[in-house]
């Protein structure tokens, strides 16, 4: 199957249309999409005339840009202009955003034609897609499993072929988690390298944007187009990147790939087998293996679970029936606040508002939340002192293949747990990426987590890229 760039350039040259890359994806989506349910929205009409306009663009003698008849799938907690945008939950019924996010903005301008809005847990709070107002979203790969979460959605359609490739957001490892899940690859980047501005926000200090795709280097050709500096986010991070594109062939010869030694346990042999093999296969390639500590890595997990939620109590303030969204009428304006969170806002919501609230509260907030903040900085901290001695550095994306649907569902705990080893990235800022690396139980991929320091992203797809190759051959073999 040709890359992202190459069926790109295909379009732009006139020798493919970007009316027939749709088409085939519809008549996917038309095959399997009632029972994935990888969308909350098809937009099969909007996306036939813009694929109709690229291809009288060409026809015309114009460029429509590096992504030119691409299809993407958006998560659902992307605004788009004129196009109801839910976060899966039932409390912004009938919401249309009055303008595009700014990923959004820069895929139109490159050509890219979206295909739908993705399902995903309600407001990006889960690990499996269950959480959804409008129903699970289900693994293409095994329905009887979940896809991971949050951004579960967008993980199955790139799995499914219902899209070219996709973005999600990660706010704890909602792009990484799902991407080992359904077998494709996922790109949390550094804080800051793409624009926030128009991703609805759960945890504004830890979300990021980014893409899901079959390849490592699709997910640069990708990153190329949505990230750079963006004025409307002040967190947007105001140097220019270098193109990831570059990376890809350099190899890993003289990387210094870190094996952390303190890491917490929990990963399933299986699992814990695969990145073994991982070690080897980049051992083999050149790399040089060298061991490295993160002491504060494990209590990442319990710094997060009052961080996330005290930001998401205070973010999810604004849902009170008066702006926009739902609205349960009541006799009057703090019963009517009370009665419309309590239709609009799922189970999963409510615990991370309470227990956010209770971690703000007066007489808990320096208990709780001050030093949770402080953990924070540890984990920051013993990062950065990692990365003196490693350029990268190798764990599981998940600690298990894809679960059975309900089999965390009742153990709020459990389904914690499944960001174990994605989190601490998101309390230091650093990227991370998903990498496909064999299989483990029962057939189902298993996904090689790579970290990197902040904008080292070249060092991370260099190290990506030569798990691909190895994933392809002998060295990945399982």
């Amino acid at each position: 199957m040709a890359g992202l760039r190459d069926t790109a350039a295909a379009v732009r040259q006139g020798s493919t249309r970007a009316a027939d890359l749709l088409e085939a994806n519809l008549a996917a989506i038309a095959e399997r999409e009632a029972e994935i349910h990888a969308f909350n929205l098809v937009l099969a009409d909007e996306a036939r005339a813009q694929a109709a306009s690229i291809d009288a663009a060409v026809a015309a003698g114009d460029d429509p840009g590096p992504l030119a008849g691409l299809t993407v799938a958006l998560k659902d907690n992307l605004c788009t202009r004129g196009i109801a945008t839910t976060c899966s939950s039932k409390i912004l019924e009938g919401w249309r955003p009055p303008y595009d996010a700014t990923v959004v903005t820069r895929l139109r301008q490159a050509g890219a034609i979206i295909v739908g809005k993705t399902n995903l847990d309600e407001f990006a709070m889960g690990s499996s897609t269950e959480n959804s107002a409008f129903g699970p979203t289900r693994n293409p790969l095994d329905p009887s499993r979940v896809p991971g979460g949050s951004s579960g959605g967008s993980a199955a359609a790139v799995a499914a072929g219902f899209s070219a490739f996709s973005l999600g957001s990660d706010t704890g490892g909602s792009i990484r988690q799902p991407a080992a899940l359904c077998g494709v690859v996922g790109v949390k980047p550094t804080y800051g390298y793409v624009s926030r501005s128009g991703l609805v926000a759960f945890a504004s200090s830890l979300d990021q944007i980014g893409p899901f795709t079959r390849t490592v280097a699709d997910a640069a050709v990708v990153l190329d187009v949505i990230g750079g500096h963006d004025p409307a986010d002040s967190t947007s991070i105001p140097e220019v990147h270098p193109s990831l594109a570059v990376a890809l062939d350099q190899g890993v010869e003289g990387l210094r790939v870190g094996r952390i030694t303190d890491l917490p346990e929990g990963a399933d042999p299986d699992v814990a087998e695969r990145l073994e093999v991982a070690f080897d296969a980049l051992r083999a390639a050149g790399a040089t293996i060298v061991d490295v500590q993160v002491p504060a890595f494990t209590f990442g997990l319990t710094a997060y679970y009052l961080i996330a939620p005290a930001e998401a109590s205070s973010n999810l303030a604004r849902y009170d029936g008066v702006r926009y969204g739902l609205r349960v009428d009541a006799p009057d304006t703090n019963t009517m606040y009370g009665a419309t969170r309590e239709a609009g806002f799922g189970d999963e919501v409510k615990r991370r508002i309470m227990l956010g609230t209770y971690a703000l509260s007066a007489g808990y907030y320096d208990a709780y939340y001050g030093k949770a903040l402080k953990v924070r900085r540890l984990i920051h901290d013993d990062f950065e002192r990692a990365y003196r001695n490693a350029d990268v550095l190798l764990t599981p994306a998940s600690p298990s293949v894809a679960f059975p649907f309900g089999a965390k569902g009742d153990n709020p705990l459990a389904m914690y747990l499944c960001d174990v080893y994605t989190i601490p990235t998101n309390l230091a800022g650093h990227p991370g990426m998903s990498v496909p690396f064999g299989t483990g139980a029962d057939g189902l991929p298993v996904g090689i987590q790579v970290l990197a320091g902040t904008l080292n992203e070249p060092a991370m797809f260099r190290a990506a890229a030569a798990l691909e190759r190895a994933a392809g051959g002998a060295g990945g073999a399982s």
